[in-house]
């Protein structure tokens, strides 16, 4: 699962914030890390709890206390952290989505992306269509958007209709 991640984290953080200084891009890298950093062990772990999510929205508040620019910015992270607790549906398994509230032992269970199976095929699907749109939303095939994208993260909605 790669896609289905990027694009519905993107969608639905532009859809509430429509913020255009947003970095986007730390927003999708931070949707993926969960299944990276658990995919590394071969099962489910604590990238998988909101705990985690907590924990790293608090450190970034607390170091970056007085320097709002960089905390605007890495904001992102858990925000995309969160986005792939709700499209993983990781909320599903109480003891791994409240670790270590449940326990400390770690799960033996495979990721949700994998447990799924054939079923993210729809949805990677979906998200590749997804980003397509989003491509033309935003207007990236113009120079100037997707150099804002690339450099800064930034997305900005195109002026014309799609």
């Amino acid at each position: 699962m790669f896609f289905w991640f990027i694009a519905t984290s993107i969608w639905s953080v532009w859809f509430v914030f429509r913020d255009p200084k947003f970095d986007y891009r730390l927003l999708a890298i931070a949707a993926l890390v969960p299944d990276f950093v658990d995919g590394l062990r071969g099962a489910v772990g604590p990238m998988h709890s909101v705990v985690t999510s907590i924990s790293v929205l608090f450190c970034i508040m607390i170091a970056t206390a007085g320097r709002r620019p960089i905390r605007q910015r890495l904001l992102a992270i858990p925000i995309g952290m969160f986005m792939h607790l709700i499209y993983d549906g990781a909320f599903t398994d109480t003891k791994v989505f409240w670790w270590p509230f449940t326990g400390t032992a770690l799960s033996n269970k495979s990721l949700p992306s994998i447990d799924r199976g054939l079923v993210n095929l729809p949805l990677e699907l979906f998200g590749v269509i997804a980003c397509i749109i989003a491509w033309r939303y935003f207007s990236l095939s113009n120079i100037n958007n997707r150099h804002a994208f690339f450099k800064r993260g930034e997305l900005q909605r195109a002026t014309k209709s799609i």
